[in-house]
């Protein structure tokens, strides 16, 4: 792709968001009914694509347990208040009551309560003893420091996440994270990210990792791209990805998963990460939308109450539903926002691909009129397409 100059002496990529392409439908369509949307990674087979943010907004041992019967897998966030406290109610009210000047400095004295380490156990043991996939993640800070809760609790899948997760990091007051030997020598298979580019997707691959999260800034409570001016829009940076996956295929015979981190609001977005080359979505805030989300109806990130620079917003998002109607129906909205796997299905039934791997072939085009054509009385009414 040819490079656009900014200006004497620098240049980039033209980069792409959903919001500017377009999945072409093909020559062949099928029935609903006959599309798999499955997904399996490692020993764990998913009736959904999808993996929910370990977002405390988002996901509770309970809410963890819902997403998991309904076919998806909950990531609990072990930095957040379901390993500081106890119990957490009372702060998820207080939050949800906040005035908008005063959330963050409040959220950072909340979140200033120690992580406590007998919890993590706790929490995971409750998702397994509900007979579901347990799943949660750490920052690589901390990965070391609470492995041992992890084994001893018998998690099943881990994800090692941050803003931005290198193979490399380098330090020089601390000894960071070895990611390629913490993996070999783990029992649990893990997943890292998030990343935006192909060459570090490729170094996060070559660790050992059985999946890899692609997505800097892009959630709809994320601030890193204004505070730090970092990230690649997400059809881009998938892509991207896609091809280190190719290359980390060929190179080891080993299939590494593209896990698409952010930025989906709706049903077509899920399909046009899944096209770009993603095998599974992760998804916080149209899952804070729903009525079970412990946010109450705010959502935010696992940066937002960092003590020095946070790196979110706490954000209101409209309760518009069960957990059930937002993931697979029936929907009682027409802007996409609701069944966003039988949107998915129907995608892929209409450019007649019957599963996600298969999906990921179809073509795209770039296409920023796709929002916009013949919509001017959507958005003039604020209706459909034409909502904010």
């Amino acid at each position: 792709m040819a490079d656009v100059e900014i200006g004497r002496g620098k240049s980039g990529r033209r980069a792409y968001g959903f919001d500017d392409i377009a999945i072409v439908p093909s020559r062949r369509t099928r029935d609903p009914e006959d599309v798999d949307i499955s997904w399996e990674i490692d020993a764990y087979r998913f009736d959904l694509p999808l993996m929910a943010s370990a977002m405390d907004g988002v996901v509770s041992p309970a809410t963890a347990i819902e997403i998991g019967r309904l076919g998806g897998v909950g990531v609990l966030n072990l930095e957040g208040l379901w390993t500081r406290y106890e119990d957490p109610d009372p702060l998820f009210e207080e939050i949800a009551h906040l005035d908008t000047d005063k959330a963050t400095a409040r959220m950072q004295q909340i979140y200033g309560e120690p992580i406590k380490a007998e919890l993590i156990g706790e929490r995971i043991r409750e998702i397994k003893e509900a007979g579901m996939v347990s799943c949660a993640s750490l920052t690589p800070q901390r990965t070391t420091l609470y492995a041992k809760e992890l084994i001893a609790a018998e998690l099943d899948l881990f994800v090692i996440q941050g803003t931005v997760v290198s193979a490399e990091h380098v330090s020089k007051t601390v000894e960071p994270l070895n990611l390629k030997r913490f993996i070999r020598e783990f029992d649990i298979p893990v997943i890292v990210g998030g990343c935006a580019s192909y060459q570090a997707a490729l170094h996060l691959m070559r660790t050992g990792a059985v999946g890899v999260l692609v997505g800097v800034g892009p959630g709809h409570a994320c601030t890193s791209r204004g505070v730090l001016g970092i990230g690649v829009p997400q059809a881009t940076a998938i892509a991207d990805v896609r091809s280190a996956r190719a290359q980390h295929l060929d190179e080891t015979g080993v299939y590494v998963h593209v896990i698409a981190d952010g930025g989906m609001g709706t049903g077509g977005d899920v399909a046009k990460a899944i096209v770009c080359g993603a095998d599974a979505v992760m998804i916080g805030s149209p899952l804070a939308a729903a009525v079970e989300a412990p946010g109450r109806g705010y959502h935010w990130g696992m940066a937002t109450f960092h003590p020095t620079l946070p790196r979110g917003a706490r954000v209101r998002t409209e309760t518009r539903g069960t957990l059930q109607e937002v993931l697979i129906g029936p929907a009682h909205e027409n802007d996409g926002r609701m069944n966003l796997f039988g949107a998915l299905r129907t995608s892929m039934a209409t450019c007649g691909y019957e599963t996600v791997k298969e999906f990921q072939k179809a073509e795209v085009l770039v296409a920023p009129a796709l929002q916009t054509e013949g919509k001017s009385l959507q958005r003039a009414q604020g209706i459909g397409m034409g909502r904010s």
